[in-house]
């Protein structure tokens, strides 16, 4: 490989396939290889320009006469939590968070399986083996972290947390000006805690404490109520044509 491929990284295209999210509509993405030796500047150029990463691919929905996907990212260091938010760090003051290497382990993936079984038995996901959790946590070229959250029985010390009950995991990359969040999942018979709400709200704190101005959500997309969520985190800002454009949607109180 000559120097210019490594700093010139090349693309492809996707064939055309059912788009998941917006029915009658077909997806294509544009994507790249990320490897050692691509420049970390490179890499991270990408990711905090729209581009999402799946193990060591970076895509961006390349999609014929649709724009409906927009990378969303939280201002972290502005943000304030409304009184619904407020109420799910509340309910989950029991659960403690805990910051590892990308290191997989079955009691990860048995949560997982849980997960994808009970909330989206009928996605992309639904036949992903132990191995392939295993590659989705592992393979990556840039800083990658996993949270775990415990749920602290009481009287528990700290040095008890790896046997406390695992409530929820965040496979978290962190990025020059941020953290992207990769894929979080839960545990689906606890459903008054609203455990996806307070992963991104608890990664919102962290990407406070550690000086980092923006937390990455990924898409959002119109019309998908998979994606509305994203609108209650604000404020934020959507990637438009040419720069990061700030917005205000309306959250709930």
């Amino acid at each position: 490989m000559t120097e210019q491929q490594k700093r010139f990284p090349e693309f492809y295209v996707t064939a055309p396939q059912p788009c998941p999210y917006l029915p009658g509509r077909l997806e294509r993405k544009l994507f790249t290889h990320l490897s050692h030796d691509k420049p970390l500047e490179l890499i991270d150029r990408l990711l905090t320009t729209g581009f999402r990463r799946s193990q060591n691919i970076a895509y961006v929905p390349y999609c014929e006469g649709c724009q409906a996907c927009v990378s969303v990212r939280v201002l972290a260091s502005e943000f304030q939590p409304d009184r619904s938010m407020k109420r799910v760090l509340a309910r989950n003051t029991n659960l403690v968070a805990r910051r590892m290497p990308p290191v997989p382990t079955d009691e990860q993936f048995r949560l997982f399986r849980a997960y994808i079984d009970a909330r989206h038995g009928d996605g992309g996901m639904s036949d992903m083996t132990s191995l392939d959790y295993r590659m989705m946590v592992e393979d990556t070229v840039i800083e990658t972290f996993i949270t775990e959250y415990r749920e602290r029985p009481d009287g528990a010390t700290t040095l008890e947390f790896d046997d406390w009950p695992l409530k929820a995991v965040a496979l978290c990359d962190r990025l020059s000006d941020g953290v992207s969040m990769v894929y979080s999942f839960y545990d689906p018979t606890d459903t008054a805690a609203s455990l996806g709400t307070f992963m991104i709200l608890e990664h919102i704190s962290f990407a406070q404490r550690i000086g980092l101005p923006n937390l990455y959500l990924g898409y959002w997309i119109e019309g998908s109520r998979k994606m509305a969520y994203k609108t209650r985190f604000n404020p934020q800002e959507r990637l438009g044509p040419d720069r990061w454009e700030r917005v205000f949607p309306v959250a709930e109180k």
